[in-house]
């Protein structure tokens, strides 16, 4: 009888050691399968942050901003470039209340005024910027000098309406 005790003892023990190792093997291959998947989810993270920051530099590259040359043009006037962008910016926004439209917009509305909607500084002479009617879209190019006294004047380079 005490020997049939032991021998249950014996195969529960080994049943018992069983399921434990099966069990931890699968939770241990759980694991290594949740690493892997962070790990090549962190590599897919780190190329797209990469790929971003190319992209960022790429459309800043004609920016007033980040263009060297072109802020310290406007330093040894005697200008800041944000300033500059800032005021530039509201006297065209504000050529918008004329009531023929925009006088920087070379076309005029089909359907109303044109009038400027966003302006992008590529550097210390030029703007582009983007206008509309609300149903007629373009681009005109803008180019801004300082004269004498820093007195700013704009002039319309080119601008073209793009079919609707």
């Amino acid at each position: 009888m005490k020997n049939k005790i032991f021998m249950y003892l014996f195969f529960f023990a080994v049943l018992f050691i069983i399921f434990q190792y099966m069990n931890e093997k699968s939770i241990f291959e759980n694991q290594e399968k949740q690493i892997s998947t962070l790990t090549q989810q962190k590599k897919e993270a780190d190329s797209l942050n990469i790929l971003k920051e190319d992209q960022i530099l790429e459309l800043t590259y004609f920016n007033l901003i980040n263009n060297d040359k072109a802020m310290t043009y406007l330093e040894n006037l005697g200008l800041e470039a944000e300033n500059v962008q800032n005021s530039i910016r509201d006297q065209i926004y504000d050529m918008n209340v004329a009531q023929n439209g925009n006088p920087l917009v070379p076309v005029e509305g089909m359907d109303g005024a044109m009038r400027i909607n966003k302006i992008r500084f590529l550097n210390h002479r030029w703007i582009i910027a983007d206008f509309s009617d609300g149903n007629y879209w373009g681009e005109v190019l803008i180019e801004y000098f300082f004269g004498e006294n820093n007195e700013l004047s704009l002039r319309t380079i080119e601008g073209v309406l793009y079919p609707n």
